[in-house]
């Protein structure tokens, strides 16, 4: 394949080329090993987890007017990004150069054609396994939507080059390019693509992109899952009962919910075949495994975090026994929103109004515990509007209220979720048990929560939640949080300073939200 057309010149062009042909550069490369399960193994490096300070888009006549500017979203001048073009091009030549056509949204009338051109086997082998795959016919005859060109080892001048450090990942939706450069972590392969779609789907199809896994029941009724990473959110979807959608990225088009991928990257801490048995038998050969640590006869110790907390597997949606084919459902009849509460204050589920629900989507609400960063100590807060904030190019309140939109055309359920912690915070509290949010999960699918409470809800007296009394296999005590607690004044202190967390973020979102959202807030004290 001739790459000259962008500017990339005199390259050794692998195409298209066989994972396990890649897994044998890769291991003969040294730049990977192979575990006792046959998947392959890499590190990525200095980056062990996506740059966001580090990411930017293009600001041009296309996104100077519908991007929300600021921290999340940080703009690049276009001559910036010409400059980088040029030298990330310049790097790469002569070089061997892994190309790779995919493509992405498995609904047709969405589906979006990208090519990626990479400077490591390994992405290449990341970009076989996340994005949709092509059949021969589908090869012959593609033509790119979007270019993505990923080089770890170039590293930009920041005093020249108009970025805050030596690593970058540039959207520019004019020229429908993304430039990556200075990390090889892959994950920013994958985001930078989702950003795309979530400029784009919105804008001119009218479809609300999210940062969502997605699962089927018997019944054909669609489940999605929101949640930031810790909270469960591929953990969850994986039911051996439900027909896997996604674990990430999908759109709801006006009745349909869609996968945007064609794999799953799914964090590995802790992992063991017992509690996640699906994700557990998808690391095998073909799987791409990130920063994790292993003996010399390559048996892994997911619970070794010694190079992150951020340990991962990318592999094919296939490597999941029972998934939806095509990766399309109808529209949702339950949404849940999970959230890992370190702070141990929020029931373990409850059930939301629709501006209860618009309200906690712009928040994005999950929490820090102590290890998981430098300097933090005890349990902190975290939002990241519409539970993927890095990702989302437009402001958070237009795609709440598509969400509303769709809620009240649906009549869909939906619900609060704490995976985090219960009868006390982090350190004193414990985690919830799996096998009881699965229950309450299960009890809400199968329409037995609702009915079991019906008008019965008890309204917490922080948050408004609607929280059930009764669930189907699980205790009544682990039901209520402030009883888990035995000390009330303890439990209302830190429920308190929790709320007031929630209204002073959202004080950003004030002048964008109306009367309706609004009053989905908890009472702040």
């Amino acid at each position: 394949m001739n790459l000259d057309k962008y500017g990339l010149h005199k390259s050794n062009t692998f195409y298209q080329t066989p994972v396990d042909k890649l897994q044998e550069i890769i291991v003969n490369q040294k730049q990977g090993f192979i575990v006792d399960s046959g998947a392959l193994s890499i590190y990525t490096g200095k980056f062990t987890g996506r740059s966001p300070k580090d990411r930017y888009i293009v600001k041009d006549k296309i996104t100077k007017d519908k991007v929300w500017w600021g921290d999340i979203n940080i703009p690049i001048a276009e001559s910036y990004f010409e400059k980088l073009y040029s030298k990330i091009t310049n790097y790469l030549f002569g070089k061997d150069l892994y190309v790779r056509d995919s493509y992405v949204c498995s609904l047709e009338s969405s589906r979006l054609n990208v090519r990626t051109i990479c400077e490591l086997p390994s992405s290449d082998f990341f970009a076989n396994n996340m994005f949709l795959r092509l059949d021969k016919k589908s090869v012959e005859n593609f033509q790119e939507d979007w270019l993505l060109i990923n080089a770890p080892g170039f590293k930009s001048n920041p005093q020249i080059d108009g970025t805050r450090s030596e690593n970058f990942a540039i959207i520019n939706f004019s020229k429908k390019i993304i430039i990556i450069g200075g990390t090889g972590y892959t994950g920013e392969i994958k985001k930078s693509i989702f950003s795309v779609l979530n400029f784009i789907l919105p804008v001119n199809q009218d479809i609300l992109p999210m940062h969502c896994s997605a699962n089927v029941g018997n019944d054909e009724d669609t489940a999605i899952f929101f949640g930031l990473s810790g909270t469960g959110k591929t953990t969850l979807s994986a039911d051996p009962n439900r027909q896997l959608v996604g674990d990430d990225e999908h759109g709801w088009s006006k009745n349909q919910v869609f996968n945007f991928e064609g794999g799953c990257y799914a964090k590995v801490i802790n992992l063991n075949k017992e509690s996640e048995p699906d994700i557990y038998k998808a690391i095998k050969k073909g799987s791409l495994l990130e920063n994790i640590i292993a003996d010399k006869n390559g048996i892994v110790d997911f619970t070794d975090t010694s190079i992150t907390q951020n340990t991962r597997v990318s592999y094919p949606i296939n490597f999941i026994e029972n998934i939806k084919y095509p990766s399309i459902g109808s529209t949702p009849k339950n949404i849940f929103f999970l959230t890992a509460d370190a702070f141990g204050v929020l029931p373990p589920i409850s059930k939301l109004t629709s501006s209860q629900a618009a309200y906690h989507f712009i928040s994005g609400y999950t929490s820090k515990v102590a290890g998981t960063e430098a300097g933090v100590i005890e349990p902190q807060p975290s939002f990241s509007a519409c539970f993927g904030a890095p990702f989302m190019p437009l402001h958070p309140a237009e795609y709440a209220q598509m969400l509303i939109k769709k809620i009240n055309e649906s009549g869909v359920r939906v619900w609060l979720v704490n995976t985090g912690w219960t009868g006390g915070p982090y350190g004193i509290g414990k985690r919830m048990e799996l096998k009881y949010t699965r229950a309450m999960i299960n009890a809400a699918l199968s329409g037995e929560l609702e009915e079991a409470n019906k008008d019965n809800y008890h309204i917490h007296s922080v948050f408004n939640l609607r929280q059930p009394r009764i669930c189907p296999n699980v205790p009544t005590s682990v039901l209520s949080p402030r009883k888990t607690w035995n000390d009330d004044i303890s439990y209302y202190k830190t429920a308190y300073k929790l709320a007031n967390s929630f209204v002073t973020n959202f004080k950003q979102f004030e002048s964008y939200s109306n009367d309706e959202i609004m009053s989905g807030a908890p009472n702040g004290k």
